[in-house]
């Protein structure tokens, strides 16, 4: 007889809530007309985390994909209005690529759609349940041991 593997369990947990996610945020961002796709919306996002407009090739390695991906998702936002190349002001040989207008309003409809799956995702759980949830979170998302949230009040 073989004896149960519990991270066997978590880890199927963990993709299933994934898939759950994807699923519900998908059907947020699909309500609101964004008209972005989820690998679109993620470099929309990353933008916005920028002083000044990055280059291709700092997106690219942000996230860890190869330039050519970002070529492709910077050419669907640039048609979209979302998105658009500029010079770079100290070599013109550079592109730099900033948020438009339209650019920012989708981002605030994406964040927008994410807080209403996240709400949707995260109603069964109390307060207490998503502060434990939220540290449990932490330890996995940054990879280190933190200790756990204990309610000292009660």
């Amino acid at each position: 007889m073989t004896t149960p593997d519990p991270d066997a369990r978590l880890a199927e947990q963990l993709l299933r809530l994934t898939r759950r996610v994807h699923r519900i945020q998908k059907r947020h961002l699909e309500r609101r007309e964004v008209g972005v796709t989820p690998a679109q919306s993620r470099l929309l996002r990353t933008l916005a985390h920028y002083d000044a407009p990055p280059r291709m090739a700092d997106l690219a390695e942000r996230l860890e994909v190869v330039p050519r991906a970002v070529t492709t998702l910077v050419d669907g936002l640039e048609a979209a209005g979302k998105a658009r190349r500029v010079p770079d002001p100290a070599n013109r040989r550079v592109t730099r690529i900033e948020l438009t207008d339209a650019g920012r309003a989708a981002l605030r409809e994406l964040h927008a759609a994410r807080r209403a799956a996240a709400e949707e995702i995260l109603a069964p759980l109390d307060d207490g349940q998503r502060a434990v949830l939220g540290h449990l979170l932490d330890a996995l998302v940054d990879g280190a041991v933190t200790p756990p949230c204990h309610d000292t009040a009660g």
